[in-house]
């Protein structure tokens, strides 16, 4: 289930970018950034780029963190982060990671699911990343 919620997070992170101010001057790569500065880092972006992640990026693959997080990363701690990372990363993440296994086990164990012939695949960003149709899924029961 880990590695389902990973590449669920890893191809629609709950926020597409974050915004942070540059303490003190810093260099980044050949890049000299002044403090004060305030930098936007695309989630998405470091999500869905295929340096880090392969040719078949935008394929949903779970087997991609079978070795964990840093393995699916090549170490690149930057590569993956849903929400964010360092001292201003959610505090929330636990919550929510562990709210969506909770809930996941409780529906798969009384119900297969499809998703409806109505559905339409549209990722929608507001605040959050959110579907802009809703999902339209068909619960069977077990």
């Amino acid at each position: 289930m880990n590695m389902v919620i990973n590449e669920t997070l890893r191809l629609y992170s709950p926020v597409s970018a974050v915004i942070r101010k540059v303490g003190k001057e810093a260099q980044l790569g050949r890049l000299v950034l002044p403090a004060n500065m305030e930098v936007m880092i695309p989630i998405m972006a470091l999500h869905h780029d295929p340096q880090s992640w392969g040719d078949d990026v935008h394929l949903f693959k779970p087997e991609r963190f079978s070795q964990g997080i840093a393995s699916a990363t090549k170490y690149n701690s930057a590569a993956f982060i849903p929400f964010s990372m360092g001292p201003r990363s959610c505090v929330g993440m636990s919550f929510a990671t562990t709210e969506t296994k909770i809930a996941l086990s409780m529906i798969l164990q009384r119900y297969a699911f499809t998703l409806s012939p109505a559905y339409v695949h549209a990722p929608f960003p507001i605040i959050t990343l959110q579907p802009q149709h809703g999902i339209q899924v068909m619960l069977h029961p077990l």
